[in-house]
């Protein structure tokens, strides 16, 4: 799930905080101003709830903790607080606050692209998360059309890509040791077309 900016409302950050935690709904926050977040489709609740379940399982009795959209996280130096679909923090998880509800350490961030957030996730968002000294990777999952893109981390601070098309694929994820095969992210989706096999 993803922000886009709609209708803002101006804040300073202690009295967003303050909202949100009172908030049936989720916001984002930048620069003064409050964004709604969107709504999740069938697809894409259905890929959260796989990828979850297949990145838990691997990381079970490791140092891992992986955590759902719920889980707000503070970009630090350019003050972005939003909730990526999925983060994973292999070290102690570092917190905003004494309320542990703001996540500041994620080394993995996964979103599930929507129509209309797509161009967010991988531009403005993605600006973002770069900024965030502990990110390793970010991957993005498509829900038309069975693809995961993955940007990781060098050593010297440059990002590389990779990706993976088609259910008979699958890809690595290294800063966490994982892999996930896309047949299995996709296990409960149906493609129209050709869109099961060449993404």
């Amino acid at each position: 799930m993803s922000a886009l900016p709609t209708v803002p409302l101006a804040m300073t950050e202690a009295e967003y905080l303050a909202f949100e935690r009172a908030s049936a709904s989720k916001h984002e926050y930048l620069n003064g101003e409050v964004f709604d977040m969107t709504g999740a489709s069938e697809a894409h609740n259905l890929i959260c709830g796989s990828t979850l379940f297949l990145l838990y399982g691997q990381l079970r009795g490791r140092p891992c903790k992986v955590y759902p959209a719920d889980m707000r996280v503070k970009v630090r130096p350019t003050g972005l607080y939003t909730y990526p679909d999925i983060s994973v923090v292999c070290s102690e998880a570092e917190f905003g606050n004494d309320q542990l509800d703001t996540l500041l350490n994620p080394m993995l961030i996964i979103e599930v692209l929507s129509p209309s957030t797509e161009r967010y996730d991988r531009g403005k968002k993605f600006q973002h998360y770069r900024e965030l000294a502990a990110l390793r990777e970010y991957v993005l999952i498509a829900q038309d059309s069975p693809r995961i893109e993955r940007y990781w981390r060098q050593d010297d601070d440059i990002w590389q890509f990779t990706d993976a098309k088609g259910l008979d694929a699958s890809i690595e994820l290294t800063s966490i040791g994982c892999t996930l095969t896309l047949a299995e992210v996709y296990e409960q989706i149906t493609f129209s077309g050709t869109d099961a096999t060449d993404g």
